[in-house]
């Protein structure tokens, strides 16, 4: 009967410790130990297909050994990514730059903030029917995009070549309106960004957000005839950012997301890949 009573003690004894060792006690968004587990959070984002979504195919690997599953959709259009994660169906969006963004809060009444700065995109100037900016005749036309920052950019751009002249007081607000000088009697043609890469032979000289124009089967390094230059402020003011809803900026799977895509993996990716057309700002 002792003998029976021992091993049944010893049994139970051996059952408690292995139940114990099989609990887990790690956080959400933290490495598990060797055989645990942990609970998987899952973080949605919403990005443009190149660069931005190549970008975050590299770091769902780094968020996965932390717990985050990065769900990756694509949009062709830029409104529509603000306005998914204002309505919650995303939870971040990876596509814009701070000037974009501000100026879709004041006209849509949203408050959709910067997370962190990640990568730059040199804005260029691509040739159509006309090769170079020495053969641009008179009364050319010039392709730019239609969104207020970005043809604010765009003009400002061709300021810097000469072709035309702009009020200095427009500066970031600046439109066709604000030119002051236009020798040539350029006529600019407002596109939707998108669309610009496709109608290349349609006018004279095409300005183009450097990521259409990677979709656009485009080199931006090869193929641009002058681009905006990357040491210069427009790198920090132009700079693509992750956006989120105003109080998530500081939520551990967001923070998680931001120190990814500034790790020295993802900036050698970026440099790699894109060659000077994206370049990483840490």
């Amino acid at each position: 009967m002792k003998k029976f009573l021992t091993l049944a003690l010893s049994l139970a004894l051996t059952l408690s410790l292995a139940a114990c060792g099989s609990s887990s006690t790690e956080p959400s968004g933290s490495t598990p130990a060797s055989g645990e587990e942990t609970e998987t959070v899952t973080l949605k984002i919403a990005a443009s297909p190149t660069p931005h979504a190549e970008i975050l195919e590299q770091v769902k690997p780094i968020l996965a050994l932390q717990g985050i599953d990065l769900v990756i959709t694509t949009y062709s259009d830029y409104p529509i990514q603000n306005t998914v994660v204002d309505e919650g169906e995303e939870d971040a969006n990876y596509f814009q730059h701070t000037p974009y963004l501000e100026q879709f809060n004041v006209e849509n009444g949203t408050d959709l903030v910067s997370a962190g700065k990640i990568h730059y995109e040199p804005m260029g100037i691509y040739p159509g029917k006309t090769a170079t900016l020495e053969d641009l005749p008179d009364g050319a036309t010039i392709a730019v995009p239609n969104d207020a920052t970005n043809e604010a950019r765009a003009l400002q751009l061709l300021a810097a070549q000469g072709l035309i002249e702009i009020d200095p007081e427009a500066g970031l607000s600046a439109t066709p309106k604000d030119i002051t000088s236009n020798p040539k009697n350029l006529e600019i043609k407002e596109l939707e960004a998108a669309m610009i890469p496709n109608t290349l032979e349609e006018y004279d000289l095409n300005v183009i957000n450097s990521n259409y124009a990677l979709q656009g089967g485009l080199n931006p390094a090869e193929d641009a005839l002058v681009s905006e230059d990357a040491a210069s402020d427009f790198a920090q003011t132009y700079a693509n950012i992750v956006a989120v809803k105003a109080g998530h900026e500081n939520d551990p799977a967001i923070v998680a997301l931001v120190e990814a895509l500034h790790s020295q993996e993802i900036q050698d990716f970026i440099n790699e890949t894109y060659s000077g057309s994206v370049v990483p700002i840490a």
